[in-house]
């Protein structure tokens, strides 16, 4: 063979490490190849199955006379050189959240070369009680740079939906997202040119918009801060932070172990918010939504969300009970099992179902779906 390596040959043979070496016929892996080789070794080859099946990779750290190991920070320089973006988030997430290699954000050489990103921001907020201070500034910068993207995205959404729903009457404010299309075609089909296969437009319609009772609710977001729910504590303190001082929206957010501790008055500052979360510990949920249930003004123009995974460590009937009766004042009661940009749902589906026939709505929403769902209550 000429030409250099097959690209399909050198790719299984990243995969399957020095295993398939013999699919090669012999041939070398070029010098780029062998980096990624070598790094991908590095961090798979901590897998135990493959001792248990007498492979013996190269990046694992067996004892011997062999030259010395990638460290961390060589290993975060080679695949950041040798790997496109998406393979190098996807290596540092397994890096932080399948291998537990907790340098990648507590050792400041680290921190001061890694590019933040959400992987990296949950590992900050899993670890963060093992920083000193010096690596926490470090890791503050992951949080602010992640959270301020966040923001910018969500915050778009979130205006887009709660910029009042659209009314059926015409307007004589021109905006193109409140164009009325029906209407402007219908006034204007005496000014299409046939020979052209084009219509004209001499006037255009616009929807007005409305907010009505905007002044009258309350939103209020429980938050279960357990370790499984990193990015949802994430994902809800960037909402409450969209959600905080838009108009007539009065906002809440409080997060839960065993201990409740109300958060609203950082939610304008998400980053410190969530250096103020402490991951993990047990769930006592009926506690936090007791808490949640003891703010609330007006019950009807209250929207309480819980997110959590409802595995309940504390008191189910008292939780079931609590919610039966916001539901029976007119409260909506949301009950999240997840809020984050994937929505995917791992949750007691018995007591999850338990709260639904207790009147609470239950299911999975991204950021933008709650903003949606506050926005068309809120805008009623």
């Amino acid at each position: 063979m000429t030409g250099g390596l097959d690209p399909a040959l050198e790719r299984w043979r990243l995969v399957l490490g020095e295993a398939g070496h013999a699919a090669l016929g012999g041939q070398p892996l070029d010098a780029t190849a062998a980096g990624r080789d070598a790094a991908l070794d590095w961090l798979y080859g901590r897998d135990e199955d493959l001792a248990q099946r007498g492979i013996r990779r190269p990046g694992a750290r067996y004892g011997g006379c062999e030259d010395s190991v990638l460290t961390t920070v060589d290993w975060l320089d080679q695949i950041t050189r040798l790997f496109p973006k998406e393979t190098i988030e996807r290596l540092e997430r397994d890096a932080v959240e399948r291998y537990e290699i907790h340098d990648v954000v507590t050792d400041p050489t680290v921190l001061s070369r890694i590019e933040p990103n959400a992987t990296l921001l949950k590992a900050v907020l899993r670890t963060k009680h093992l920083m000193n201070p010096e690596v926490l500034a470090l890791a503050r910068r992951i949080v602010e740079a992640v959270v301020r993207e966040l923001v910018r995205r969500l915050a778009t959404e979130v205006r887009q939906v709660f910029s009042g729903t659209r009314a059926r009457r015409p307007s004589r404010f021109k905006q193109a997202r409140n164009f009325d299309a029906h209407r402007t075609i219908r006034a204007n089909l005496g000014h299409y040119r046939p020979e052209e296969r084009r219509l004209y437009l001499e006037t255009a319609h616009f929807f007005s918009r409305t907010r009505r009772h905007l002044d009258r609710w309350q939103v209020i977001l429980i938050v279960d801060q357990s370790g499984s729910m990193a990015g949802s504590v994430i994902h809800s303190a960037v909402t409450a932070a969209c959600l905080w001082g838009l108009p007539g929206v009065k906002t809440h957010l409080v997060a839960f172990d065993t201990d409740v501790v109300d958060l609203t008055s950082d939610v304008d500052d998400p980053v410190q918010l969530l250096m103020k979360v402490q991951l993990g510990g047990g769930t006592d949920i009926a506690r936090a939504v007791a808490y949640g249930a003891a703010l609330i003004e007006d019950p009807r123009r209250a929207i309480l969300a819980v997110v959590t995974d409802f595995f309940e460590g504390g008191d189910a009937g008292r939780l079931v009970r609590t919610v039966r009766q916001l539901a029976e004042q007119g409260t909506h009661v949301l009950g999240l099992a997840a809020l984050d940009e994937e929505a995917n749902p791992v949750y007691d589906r018995e007591l999850a179902q338990r709260l639904a026939d207790a009147g609470a709505h239950v299911g999975a929403m991204t950021p933008g779906q709650l903003a949606a769902f506050v926005a068309e209550h809120v805008g009623r």
